[in-house]
């Protein structure tokens, strides 16, 4: 054996105990990592499991927050933002909560409380009609809407079916009108040489596409559908209040106008100023507040912060917006 061989080996040696060595700690180092996501993954399979468990066992409770109260009691009902469906505010919320406050034999008066700027005819009508047929129902027990910061379009629409309406003398009241709004692109397309190519089955398919000019027998016809949905929320508020309107003296209350606490009024619009604790106390003669305003499941409040609808911001995209009571 030579010396050069010798003086060798022993380095050889020690080279392959080193990569033994790293190879045993890469092998620890990936079984840390491994053993790190199968934790990750697990705990997040029982976040789930214990949310979807949560989902499924919350709306099965009475979501009422005060609907256990004993003795007699003014029923709460809140109607607060945009007047939509799959909103907080949509029809089937505020007719279900409504419903449970009149079915409660309990409830010595119903106070429908208003934050709202409007939204949708169809659901605002659709709350309208189900408050008018619960009155005829059950004539003793009366419906006071009360309007905090804001009562207009669609939110009047509805407030005008009650027996009487409250207001702050600084809240806004009123606007009974209609709008529809959209953007127009043609010049944009003209200018950036965007040719639009639109294949419809009807003469009339695509009127409301904001990339083609608009035609003036187009444009005459939408103002129709319009005026028609505007005479609707006329002839409903009318029916609702009745003689207590000042329309002679004042022909602008339908023209879309708000108003003042204040002015709403002398304008009719309301019957007296008031919040909500004053009438149940004052008007209803009992100041126990139970709140029968539907309540919206964990699961439900975490989907909507999730986003919007995707057909909600495809219309937005596209600048089109249905019509709204405004």
């Amino acid at each position: 054996m030579s010396d050069e061989w010798k003086a060798s080996a022993p380095d050889a040696g020690e080279e392959k105990s080193w990569k033994l060595l790293e190879k045993t700690l890469l092998a620890g180092v990936q079984e840390q990592r491994r053993a790190r996501r199968w934790g990750i993954f697990f705990k997040s399979l029982m976040f789930l499991y214990l949310f979807a468990t949560l989902a499924l066992f919350v709306p099965m409770l009475d979501l009422r927050k005060g609907a256990a109260s004993s003795g007699s009691h003014t029923a709460l009902v809140e109607l607060r933002g945009m007047i939509a469906d799959q909103e907080s505010a949509s029809a089937d919320n505020i007719v279900g909560s409504l419903r449970a406050a009149f079915e409660d034999d309990k409830t010595k008066g119903v106070i429908l409380r208003i934050n709202s700027p409007g939204g949708s005819p169809v659901q605002s009508g659709y709350v309208y009609d189900e408050i008018r047929r619960l009155r005829a129902e059950y004539p003793a027990i009366k419906l006071y809407a009360v309007i905090s910061d804001l009562g207009a379009s669609g939110a009047y629409y509805i407030a005008s079916a009650a027996d009487e309406i409250y207001a702050d003398k600084a809240s806004l009241v009123g606007s009974i009108g209609v709008t529809a709004t959209g953007f127009g692109f043609v010049g944009v397309m003209d200018k950036l040489g965007v040719d639009r190519r639109v294949y419809t089955s009807g003469e009339h398919k695509a009127f409301l596409d904001p990339f083609q000019p608009q035609k003036e027998e187009e444009t005459q016809f939408w103002k129709g559908v319009l005026e028609i949905t505007h005479q609707q929320f006329i002839d409903s508020v009318r029916k609702g209040r009745g003689e207590r309107l000042k329309v002679t003296e004042h022909p602008e209350l339908f023209s879309g106008l708000i108003w003042s606490g204040e002015q709403a009024l002398q304008l009719g619009l309301i019957d007296a100023l008031g919040n909500t604790s004053y009438v149940a106390r004052e008007v209803i003669g009992e100041k126990n507040l139970v709140d029968f305003t539907v309540q919206d499941s964990p699961f439900d409040r975490f989907a909507k912060k999730l986003g919007a609808s995707v057909a909600e911001h495809l219309a937005l995209w596209m600048g089109f917006q249905g019509p709204v009571l405004r």
